[in-house]
């Protein structure tokens, strides 16, 4: 069934080692390289040519042989010939002439004073209604300093308030938004910015304190203060200005406040206070005949200072406005001793005033004596009027209605000698220039309304095109003036000694 067969063998090739021998390649192209050139030109040769005359004599000849032709206007020849030589006389004569020396012609359109610069504010001041109380420019002229309190009245004595600067040169300047913001524990009356220093600044305070800030100090902008002492104000400081002492370059802070006391601090850093080096004291049986006798003493026997003003021509001198209406004239060298009690004072005040001007009708807010002459100062308050003294007469030289409603603030200009500015409680400010021979306002500031009276308002020394105002709802303008109100005309100087050596009525 079954049987043994032998059969050829077969073989199977491996297909598995057959693929694996074969050979793989792989290859791959970019790209040839791109080769590029760039070539560009501005423009081409140019040549401008011009000219005014024919260049060709030619030309011209043609041109006289055309009017020859023409016939001429009777009696033209004649007429010229006849008036060559008294038109040559008088243009010889006018080329002598120095009448017109100094005069430079200004072809700017005038039409426009006043434009608003800027509008700065502070947001936190604005939400709180607080007030613009001073105004100052730093001695570089690009940053304003501004201080903020209350005008009105009311117990605000432990309110606490700011001191806010812009930097105006900033490329980044945010109207809305101060460059540097100083909280305070209290009411600023007033500040002053240092006259070399520009980090510094001297301020009052409605608590009697006398401070000094120093900008360049981020962490305590406090530099030195005069702290609650024996020797430190009790009243509402209501003026401060930089007083240049006997050793050359330093400044000392002299303040004054509404009773009646005007104190000189030397500045200690190290010590981080300010030290009393004089005291004065306006006591009213010690003050010139002159203010006694047209005035009533009433209530305190000390006048209450509201305002102050140094002489920057005597370095000795000072005026002195009063809540009372006095205008004084004061020395900072007088010896005279104050009735006034020194009250555990480490220095004995001194009676400083020495001559007594017509007492006002109400408080004087302002004094500012003139850049350009010694004798001249301007003074204003709640009458309304704006008044042209003579440190050498009683009477004023000249009164000029301002406003119906106070005068807070009054400032000569810093380049025209007979330009000065005033702040008013109906919230303009009028600039008169006592050149015109109206005594109308050259130029009037319009900004606000009723209850938003311009407070303070400061020029700028040093870029005399910029006048700063701060108003009563808190908004500072930044004012540009044009030419008209900063350029000073040849005989200006002349007429301000005009003014200066008349009598007053």
């Amino acid at each position: 069934m079954f049987a043994d067969e032998d059969l050829d063998s077969v073989s199977v090739q491996s297909t598995w080692r057959k693929s694996q021998q074969s050979v793989q390649e792989s290859r791959g192209c970019q790209t040839s390289m791109v080769h590029s050139a760039e070539a560009e030109v501005q423009t081409t040769l140019v040549t401008i040519g011009s000219t005014q005359t024919e260049p060709q004599y030619q030309t011209t000849e043609q041109l006289l042989q055309q009017n020859q032709d023409e016939p001429e206007p009777p009696g033209l020849k004649d007429f010229l010939q006849r008036v060559e030589d008294i038109v040559i006389r008088e243009l010889v004569r006018n080329a002598r002439s120095h009448a017109f020396d100094g005069f430079q012609v200004n072809w700017e359109d005038h039409s426009n004073l006043v434009s608003c610069f800027h509008c700065l504010q502070h947001p936190s001041a604005v939400e709180r209604g607080l007030n613009v109380t001073s105004l100052s420019w730093s001695c570089t002229g690009s940053v304003v300093a501004c201080a903020y309190g209350r005008v009105d009245d009311g117990d605000w004595s432990t309110e606490r308030s700011y001191v806010c600067m812009w930097n105006l040169d900033r490329r980044g300047l945010n109207p809305k938004q101060a460059d540097l913001v100083i909280d305070v524990p209290t009411a600023v009356t007033v500040l002053c910015c240092h006259p070399n220093r520009p980090a510094l600044i001297a301020g009052g305070l409605y608590s009697g304190e006398v401070v000094v800030w120093d900008t360049s100090r981020t962490q305590d902008p406090v530099l030195v203060q005069s702290g609650m002492s024996a020797d430190s104000h009790r009243e509402p400081v209501y003026q401060v200005a930089w007083v240049p002492l006997e050793k050359k370059g330093e400044f000392g802070v002299l303040s004054a406040c509404s009773g009646g006391r005007v104190l000189l601090w030397l500045v200690d850093s190290d010590q981080g206070r300010l030290i009393l080096n004089a005291a004065y004291a306006l006591v009213r049986q010690q003050l010139p005949h002159s203010s006694s006798s047209s005035f009533k003493a009433r209530g305190s026997s000390t006048v209450g200072v509201t305002t102050l003003a140094l002489s920057p021509w005597d370095s000795d001198t000072f005026l002195v406005g009063s809540e009372g209406g006095l205008l004084l004239r004061c020395s900072f060298s007088s010896q005279t001793p104050a009735e006034a009690p020194s009250e555990g004072q480490s220095v004995t005040p001194r009676a400083p005033a020495v001559f007594s001007f017509r007492a006002r009708s109400g408080p004087v807010h302002s004094i500012h004596c003139s850049p350009f002459h010694r004798n001249l100062f301007v003074s204003a308050g709640t009458d309304g009027l704006a008044h042209l003294h003579s440190l050498l007469q009683a009477n004023p030289l000249l009164s000029l209605r301002v406003s119906d409603s106070y005068v807070f603030q009054v400032q000569w200009s810093p380049t025209r000698p007979l330009v000065f500015a005033a702040a008013t409680g109906q919230g303009e400010v009028q600039i008169f220039d006592l050149g015109r021979r109206s005594q109308r306002p050259a130029a009037t500031i319009e900004q606000g309304g009723v209850g938003q009276a311009a407070t303070c308002l400061a020029f700028n020394s040093q870029n005399p095109h910029l006048l700063v105002v701060g108003k009563m709802d808190g908004t500072v303008g930044v004012w540009q003036l044009s030419a008209d109100l900063t350029e000073q005309s040849p005989k200006e100087s002349s007429q301000l000694e005009q003014i200066a050596n008349q009598v007053a009525g």
